[in-house]
């Protein structure tokens, strides 16, 4: 073999063994791709039916009535045909919400919006984190839970109350709140109210704006320095509105937002709505 054939030989074995090198290499990334695959689905369903045995649990042990009492309506308009008094005139939805504060102490409120999955206990931490990836129970879940933000008052309500919740895809927590975009759940006029149930009192909210948008923290600001302030934000999230939904609203309202992501890129589902009528519990 002449010294020419010699180093072609050993440039073709080291080809070989780059080549060889670099296959292991793809073989064992794709492997770890495939293992993380597969413990992030064994995850999710983990933590789903985790979620699903809480809800047992929980409507297990509440009660829930509508009630019909009267309540004191909030800034009520003067034309008597408005759409304002048809809500008004819904019974207010009730729930045991001592039951669940005996169950976890951060219970502030229960939420119930029909024709959705939208009916759960709301928590409130000390910051809008701990339950991104806590459950009602309190043990880690990537399901989370539905919960207020910590900047709010519940018993004393701000200009603008925030709740949260992520959007499963199994339709848990706010994974429905994704129908309110439909023309179909929007053409039915009953649809268009959100129950608030708290320790405290019974409230009833009349939807007013509903939209998609990008990550931004303008429409979740809970108070405003003055009413002037109020009333530029009421007009950038009423102009927003994609909704069939044309309901009015002013700087005396006090209003209540829910928020979910709509995507993997930062979108989010946002419903608008105003108090209209409130009820006192003894």
């Amino acid at each position: 073999m002449t010294i020419e054939e010699y180093y072609k030989t050993q440039s073709k074995s080291k080809e070989k063994n780059g080549k060889n090198r670099l296959l292991k290499f793809i073989s064992c990334f794709l492997c770890l791709i495939i293992l993380f695959s597969i413990y992030t689905i064994f995850k999710w369903v983990i933590d789903n039916s985790k979620i699903r045995q809480i809800n047992k649990e929980i409507k297990e042990n509440i009660n829930t009535i509508s009630t019909k009492e009267k309540g004191e309506l909030v800034n009520p308009p003067s034309d008597k045909s408005s759409d304002y008094y048809y809500f008004a005139s819904m019974p207010f939805y009730q729930v045991s919400v001592s039951v669940l504060k005996s169950m976890n102490s951060d219970t502030v409120a229960y939420i119930h919006i029909r024709n959705t999955n939208i009916d759960y206990p709301v928590v409130q931490a000390s910051d809008n984190s701990y339950y991104l990836n806590h459950s009602f129970n309190k043990e880690k879940n990537g399901a989370g839970w539905v919960f207020m933000d910590y900047r709010n008052n519940i018993d004393d309500l701000d200009d603008n109350t925030i709740i949260y919740g992520h959007s499963r895809l199994n339709d848990a927590m706010f994974g429905t709140l994704k129908n309110t975009l439909s023309r179909d759940w929007q053409s039915n006029k009953d649809n268009h109210v959100i129950f608030i149930s708290t320790l405290k009192e019974n409230m009833i909210f009349q939807i007013f704006s509903i939209y998609t948008i990008k990550r931004e923290s303008y429409y979740i600001t809970p108070n405003f320095e003055n009413s002037l302030e109020k009333q530029k934000w009421i007009d950038v999230v009423k102009k927003r509105n994609t909704s069939i939904i044309d309901t009015s609203v002013g700087v005396n309202d006090k209003i209540l937002t829910l928020s979910t992501c709509q995507n993997n890129q930062g979108g989010r589902i946002v419903v608008h709505a105003k108090l209209i009528k409130r009820q006192k519990r003894s």
